[in-house]
């Protein structure tokens, strides 16, 4: 089995929770016709990992990692961390996303999402003021050198659910009342 980067060592571990959900994410054909592989998912679901190889599901037409794949294979890890840390006090979803490419992919990519405690009380603090924020994280897909091939950013949409709920009344309220 190749060693996989330095970048991704990591002091948080696995649980045998996290372990199966990411075997099950793995294995989910939504996921796995992306071509990406999700190498760790921590205990605490702050941290996630994934590869990226270029192989016969992941090259295009001029030898490289579809950009699809890149973009594919990088979602939907922010929504489902934020949702198991937050808990079910709150709405998660992702909202938008955009991709740069910086250099072709030729080799094996890597990714890693990590939660830190500075994000996750701007979160709350920002959704405890207004009822909900849209979040921006910027993710990289690198090469085992370090070297970026493609930027992501992907916005989340992170809501109390009260608030959630109060909205999406009054907006099926006045969609009903335009009748």
């Amino acid at each position: 089995m190749a060693k996989r980067p330095q970048f991704l060592e990591t002091h948080r571990r696995e649980s045998f929770k996290t372990w199966r959900f990411r075997t099950i994410m793995n294995w989910y054909p939504m996921y796995f016709g992306t071509g990406g592989k999700i190498l760790f998912w921590s205990g605490d679901w702050r941290e996630v990992h994934l590869r990226l190889r270029r192989n016969v599901w992941t090259y295009n037409f001029v030898g490289t990692i579809f950009g699809g794949s890149m973009f594919a294979a990088s979602d939907p890890f922010y929504m489902l961390m934020i949702l198991q840390v937050l808990g079910s006090r709150y709405v998660v979803w992702d909202k938008a996303a955009s991709i740069r490419f910086r250099k072709p992919g030729r080799t094996t990519l890597y990714m890693r999402y990590e939660l830190t405690d500075d994000v996750l009380a701007r979160i709350r603090e920002e959704v405890a003021q207004k009822g909900q924020t849209e979040y921006p994280f910027t993710l990289q897909w690198v090469d085992k050198a370090g070297v970026v091939h493609a930027e992501i950013e992907r916005i989340c949409y992170i809501a109390d659910k009260a608030h959630y709920e109060k909205r999406k009344g009054e907006r099926q309220s006045s969609r009903f009342q335009n009748s």
